[in-house]
Parts: C-alpha cells; structure tokens; sequence
C-alpha cells in the first residue's frame, strides 16, 4: 500500500499568508503593490446605490396623473433634500393649494406622467475593505481589491463563530487542560484575544464579552453553551457574520478537549502580540478555518522557538479528527487503511479508513472527512 497523506490543522511559527481583501462591487483601489498595511488600513472603498424611494404624487395630491403637468418643481438629475416641495397644485378658485415635499434627500431618479409617481435615489452608501492583517501589498486586483501578504504565525481551529477582529494575544489559562471560567478571564482584557485551555464555559464567554475582549480561543465547548451564546441553534453552513460581541475560535472540537500541546505552547510564546483573527468556518465543500495570524514583528525574525514540523502521514494509530457530519468533530485514531477503492453512500468510488472512536467504536468514512491531529 503506497503512503496516504492527509492534512491537518495548520500550526506554524512561521508561514507566509495571502489574504485576499475584495470588495462586493466595483471601485477604487486606494494601495499600491510594495505598500506596508496595518490591519486597519483602507485598502479600497466603493459605493453601493442608495434605496430607491417612490412617492405616488397624483395618488397623494388626489388629482389625475395628467393634472400634474406644469405642477412638478423638480426634474430628473436634480439633487433635493428632505422637505423640499416636490409638486403643488392649487385647488378651486386658486384656494386650497395641495404640496407634497421630499420625504428623504436624494436625487430625482424619474418621474413618469402614465402614473403619476416620482422615484428618488437615496445617497450611495459607502463601504470600504481594510488590510485585516499587517503585511505588504502583493498584488492589486484593479477595481475590486488587494492581496496582503503576511509573514508571521499562523494558527487553525477546527470551529468558530463571528468574524474579522483584531487584538493582543493574553493567555487567560496556565496549561492546555484548564478549563476557562469566569474567574479566570482577566479583568483587563478589552480588546484582547484570550487563550483558553480545554474548555470555555458560557460564563466565561458572557464575562469576557462583558469586559469587551476581541476574542476568545479555546480547545472546546460545549454545544448548550454555544446555543446560549449565540441564542439559536447554529446549522451546518457557513458562519462567521453572526451578531456577537467577540469572536470565539475552537481548536480541538465540542466538548472539553485540551488543547494540543504545540498550538497552546505557540500562543504562550506569542503573548503580547498582535493577532488578527476570524471565526468563519465552513464545514463541507470549500472548507474555510477560523484563523488567527500573527505577524512577526520584524522580516526574518519569529521571535518564537520553532513548532515541530507536520507529516501529515496517516497510518494505523495515527491520531485524527472526522471532519464531516455525522462523526463532525469526534477525536479518535486510524485503524486500518484499506487499500481498495470503496463506493459510499453517495455513489462515489473513494478510498476509505476505519476510524476507531474514543468509545471503542470503528467506524468507515472517506479520508477526505479527516484531518490528522498533533498530540
């Protein structure tokens, strides 16, 4: 049987990082290659069109679309502001004259003479990317965004929640078994990234929020306190925009698993040091890892001791960790490594390893739904 490979989270001391930075729609890129970029650097800024607002003037004024001619005060392109008289008509005699005033400012987008209706086009709502991480400008994509390369640490969880924050890394936990309590989280901690050990309770998580931390990594959690913390039960899909006040990075899985020992070693090293970090997970095809990138403080220069190096060989009694439903998450180690192609439940013909789980069973699932794991 030739050698199987299969990768695993990445851990390193020392990685070179492309992140891509791209806007959602056309605009100006305000960077250029070989510029140096802080996290919060705008790197490109677009505007998205404003709300379109329609204002039924003949059915406001009571009049028939066609009495409206020679009684509107504005015209297509012209730029108004709230309150501003759109259209008058007077009534018997002169009398009783009816207005109709801007409900918002804008510009006249159209009037039609059929209905008697008139749009305005709110003003464009501006959005800009920044950098995410401190790097150099690598490459840029014209009109749509950048490509930042960082040189520095380079960390992986299995899980997490909320997305793109930025912070000093603070170890909150003295060993990788230690579970994060309440009492553990620093009280100052705001705007920090916290480091657990095997386990976050939902006290700790609701303290750390409470004391405005950036984000927390820790080994484990378990799902009722994830559900507490995010208020409804999270489905197998992409995460990363949930409305929480810090972002939360799992390393090892749910339930309380110490972290491994090279990840947390790695973290105590980088105490101190700026982290960006990004809860986005997404499970099935086109799988994305919450992150956390730590660049070194100067070229050439990790300022930590170097992390072991990762084979990624998988044989018998190789520790993993299934990646996909219905084993997501579940630690255990290879078993045995058939050789022979095997069809599955999808039809497809792949090849297949017997996975044995921490209660003893072996289960068979495709190598593509496993990573190996460092102990």
């Amino acid at each position: 049987m030739g050698t199987a490979y299969t990768p695993g989270l990445k851990v390193s001391a020392d990685a070179t990082v492309d992140k891509t930075r791209r806007l959602p729609v056309k605009g100006t890129v305000l960077v250029k290659v070989g510029d140096v970029v802080q996290p919060n650097t705008v790197v490109a800024r677009a505007e998205l069109p404003g709300d379109l607002e329609t204002v039924r003037l003949a059915e406001r004024m009571g009049v028939d679309p066609d009495e409206l001619q020679g009684n509107i005060k504005v015209s297509a392109g012209q730029t108004v502001e709230k309150g501003q008289l759109l259209a008058e008509v007077s009534g018997l005699f002169g009398m009783f004259r009816t207005q109709v005033k801007a409900p918002c400012a804008g510009r006249i987008e159209y009037y039609t003479e059929v209905t008697g209706n008139l749009a305005i086009r709110k003003a464009p709502v501006p959005i800009e990317i920044n950098a995410y991480v401190r790097g150099t400008v690598k490459e840029v994509l014209e009109g749509e965004g950048v490509i930042v390369r960082a040189q520095g640490a380079f960390i992986q969880g299995i899980f997490g929640v909320g997305g793109e924050r930025q912070g000093e890394i603070l170890l909150a936990c003295a060993s990788p078994g230690d579970i994060l309590t309440p009492e553990s989280v620093p009280e100052n901690c705001a705007g920090k990234v916290l480091v657990g050990g095997s386990l976050i309770t939902s006290g700790a998580l609701a303290t750390a929020a409470e004391r405005k931390a950036a984000a927390v990594v820790a080994g484990g959690i378990l799902n009722q306190d994830l559900r507490a913390y995010l208020g409804y039960d999270l489905g197998v899909a992409i995460t990363g925009d949930e409305n929480v006040p810090l972002t939360l990075i799992l390393t090892e899985g749910f339930g309380q698993i110490p972290m491994a020992e090279r990840t947390f070693s790695l973290l105590r090293a980088l105490q101190g040091r700026g982290a960006s970090v990004n809860g986005a997970t997404q499970i099935r095809a086109g799988a994305m890892r919450p992150e956390m990138i730590v660049p070194h403080e100067k070229n050439g220069d990790t300022g930590v001791a170097g992390v072991p190096g990762f084979s990624g060989i998988l044989a018998v009694g190789t520790p993993i960790r299934a990646i996909r439903e219905p084993y997501f998450g579940q630690l255990g180690e290879v078993a045995d490594l058939p050789p022979a192609p095997v069809r599955i439940s999808t039809g497809a013909v792949v090849r297949v390893l017997r996975m044995k789980l921490g209660d003893g069973r072996v289960v068979e699932m495709p190598r593509a739904n496993v990573e190996i794991i460092e102990r």
